[in-house]
């Protein structure tokens, strides 16, 4: 039996990079077949081949044994392929039947929008694969996990049976990733079949059948999760031994750099997100914050950096008042910021890769000499952090919106640990990195707390909360419901904490049942 799917010999060139070298890749029924690799390794280009957004410039694509030529999407979706991406493609104003239906839109009368048609199909196809999503929903109204959900609906409502899920749990929680797994599960048991590009070994062990890794553009590998262990895929996806876990020494805590007290912050909607927050980071240390996405740590961030007003409390930096500092003003007290939100709150993403790396420092020398810019310096200045921090990149020139996300983190890190820091705010600062990439920017992370810094690390992912960190806050609808030593506990103790258990009872008083 022929597989649903078969590349063979892609290759991709783009200029300066060989993007994808002759690579093949075999797709089976009801299989998941995960794709691994660094940022930058060529994943994402090959799935954009198959996809029709881009044109190989040699190799072949086999679809149920017969040749495919796949121009455009339209011509992905034709034979029934289809891609979820790393950035969701919806449109937060539109329902998710609009969403759904936008470009196969079902008429009555030739001209009238049939939403009530579409939006019994989407009922009956979140039926069939356990999807749990309401088709009169705004999609600005729906979590990230849930907007997911709609972007396979698009594709099973194409009657998609080949599904490219490009980084899923990106952007995902634990939580959310588990639910996903179990919905990629029951799709495969239905005979859809799933090509799971990722860079996290765990999740890739967990879920996949079968995994090609990928490095430098060429395959280096094929295996099962049964014949490879995350140390040997690791290997594979960097070229060299990873140390999966943090090498530090203990904390030496100096003197209090950042300092909240009694903080409540609203969102958006005037909603109380953060409420009554304390805590003080020392110089030489790393407070970790931990939580489920969405207890208030994004508004807690965006406060501490000057991001968002907060509602009252007061924020001090060096016993300095800075509650109502702007983010440029706190930058110059010696703040660095690794923001959630690369795309929205981290980069111009029509700027050049130089232009990224100064753009909190670029009207100072040696970047503007008054008004003017230095350009050169810029361009030299880009081109060491580059190279420091292994962006992979044709050129610094190049616009950082066309660099894949985990090599736009790159450049934010470079940016912001590139120089002299009294306070490092880092708010999920390996989403989208791969294993090597991680390795490194947790050893920068700790070298800038052994030379000084303050570090407030945000993140969801706990084994990074749990190495990391000296003392951990966990974060429960807002606050802030207890601060401990992290040698002092272990995974499963934060992880209750989180959830809102303290000892025998819930964080509201209310005990276990």
């Amino acid at each position: 039996m022929a597989p649903v799917l078969e590349l063979r010999g892609i290759t991709k060139r783009f200029p300066g990079v060989l993007a994808n070298d002759h690579i093949n890749l075999t797709l089976d029924k009801g299989q998941i077949h995960a794709l691994l690799g660094e940022n930058g390794a060529g994943k994402t280009t090959l799935m954009n081949i198959l996809y029709g957004l881009y044109q190989p410039d040699e190799g072949e694509i086999f679809v149920k044994g017969e040749k495919l030529q796949v121009h455009s999407p339209t011509d992905a979706i034709t034979a029934g392929i289809g891609m979820v991406h790393q950035h969701f493609m919806l449109i937060p104003v539109f329902t998710v039947t609009e969403n759904v239906m936008l470009g196969d839109e079902t008429t009555v009368a030739g001209e009238v929008l049939d939403r009530k048609a579409a939006a019994e199909k989407i009922r009956h196809i979140s039926e069939t694969f356990h999807l749990q999503v309401d088709p009169d929903a705004f999609v600005a109204d729906l979590p990230v996990g849930v907007q997911q959900r709609v972007e396979i609906i698009k594709l099973l409502y194409r009657e998609a049976d080949i599904l490219i899920l490009d980084e899923p749990t990106a952007v995902l929680t634990p939580q959310e990733a588990d639910e996903l797994f179990g919905i990629l599960e029951g799709l495969t048991e239905k005979g859809k079949s799933i090509i799971f590009i990722s860079h996290k070994l765990r999740e890739v062990a967990k879920i996949a059948d079968q995994i090609t890794v990928i490095r430098l553009g060429k395959v280096v590998g094929s295996t099962t999760p049964k014949n490879a262990d995350e140390n040997k895929l690791a290997s594979m996806m960097v070229g060299r031994d990873v140390l999966l876990r943090v090498d530090k020494k203990p904390a030496k805590p100096g003197k209090t750099i950042l300092e909240v007290k009694d903080l409540k912050v609203t969102d958006e909607r005037h909603h109380l997100t953060v409420d009554g927050v304390s805590f003080e980071v020392k110089a030489g240390e790393i407070l970790g914050v931990a939580g489920v996405q969405g207890n208030g740590q994004t508004e807690l961030v965006e406060a501490v950096t000057g991001l968002r007003q907060p509602f009252s409390g007061t924020i001090t930096f060096e016993g300095k008042d800075i509650t109502e500092f702007g983010p440029r003003a706190i930058t110059e007290l010696g703040s660095a910021h690794i923001p959630e939100d690369r795309q929205r709150d981290g980069l111009v993403l029509s700027y050049p890769i130089a232009d990224n790396m100064v753009l909190n420092t670029y009207y100072q020398k040696p970047f503007a000499k008054g008004v003017l810019l230095q350009e050169k310096t810029i361009l030299e200045t880009a081109n060491q952090l580059v190279k420091d921090f292994d962006v992979r990149t044709p050129s610094a020139m190049t616009h950082v919106g066309n660099l894949s996300g985990g090599n736009q983190q790159k450049v934010i890190v470079a940016r912001e640990l590139s120089r002299p820091l009294k306070l490092v705010v880092a708010s999920q600062p390996t989403r989208g990195l791969d294993v090597g990439s991680i390795e490194y920017i947790h050893k920068q992370l700790i070298d800038r707390r052994d030379k000084g810094a303050a570090v407030l690390l945000v993140s969801s992912e706990l084994d990074e909360i749990m190495q990391l960190s000296d003392r951990i806050a966990v974060m429960f609808r807002g606050r802030i419901i207890d601060i401990v030593e992290a040698k002092d506990v272990d995974k499963r103790q934060v992880g209750l904490l989180m959830a809102g258990v303290r000892g025998e009872k819930k964080a509201d008083g209310k005990k276990r049942k």
